[in-house]
């Protein structure tokens, strides 16, 4: 009776066993897809990249002015980063990031060549990895605002306006860390009146950041939201 009971008692065990190992297994498989971008999901970064690249080359992507170009750029990184999620962000920050590169090495942005011929290095670093982070911490932060947002609506919105200001702040954070103490820059400063670092940024942004940022909160907001909704119905 007892050698049965103990016999019974391991075939359980050993079944139980088995059966952990096939949910561990079916777990894994699981965040082995979640991390991985699906096809449709890839497609719509490679249409996203397009709109990138097209708007490259016109005033909505880089508006040209004497000091830095005005840009919408960060609206579609936005809406990747938000509809599809951090990856997308990264990929099209990148392409953001390299058009912005090209731009400098075409001369086509007269500050961004001037950097180029500062130092052809730190100019990409103010232009390529800075757009990345960006891209991918746009996304991470409207997982965050998503869950906090009871309405589902206003997260969208508060994601482009957070593209906008991440792309100010690590754009200048990295111009200002690479370039501060060259004579282009100090000479640009001297114009303003030898601001500090801090004033510095909030008065040669100026303009660019008034427009920016509630563009890229109105537009990244509604185009986003449209999107994620009509995929959520699809779904």
């Amino acid at each position: 009776m007892e050698k049965n009971l103990e016999q019974g008692v391991v075939g359980l065990e050993n079944q139980n066993t088995v059966s952990d190992v096939v949910a561990v297994g079916d777990t894994k498989e699981v965040a082995a897809k979640k991390t991985k971008l699906t096809t449709g999901e890839m497609t719509a970064i490679g249409l996203m990249m397009g709109v990138l690249l097209v708007m490259s080359f016109t005033p909505l992507g880089y508006f040209h002015t004497f000091g830095l170009d005005i840009s919408l750029m960060m609206i579609p990184v936005a809406i990747g980063a938000m509809v599809i999620g951090p990856k997308a962000g990264l990929l099209l920050g990148f392409v953001f990031g390299a058009t912005s590169f090209y731009q400098a090495l075409t001369g086509a942005s007269a500050f961004s060549a001037m950097l180029m011929n500062i130092n052809p290095f730190f100019t990409f670093l103010v232009c390529i990895p800075t757009r990345m982070c960006m891209g991918w911490l746009t996304g991470k932060l409207f997982l965050l605002y998503k869950k906090i947002d009871r309405t589902n609506t206003v997260c969208y919105f508060a994601g482009g306006f957070t593209a906008a200001f991440l792309n100010t702040v690590f754009f200048m954070g990295m111009l200002l860390l690479c370039f501060w103490h060259t004579d282009f820059i100090q000479g640009i400063n001297e114009s303003l009146g030898n601001l500090n670092p801090l004033f510095f940024v909030g008065a040669f942004v100026g303009l660019n950041g008034l427009l920016e940022m509630p563009a890229s909160c109105v537009l990244g907001g509604i185009i986003s939201k449209a999107l994620g909704k009509a995929i959520h119905k699809r779904r």
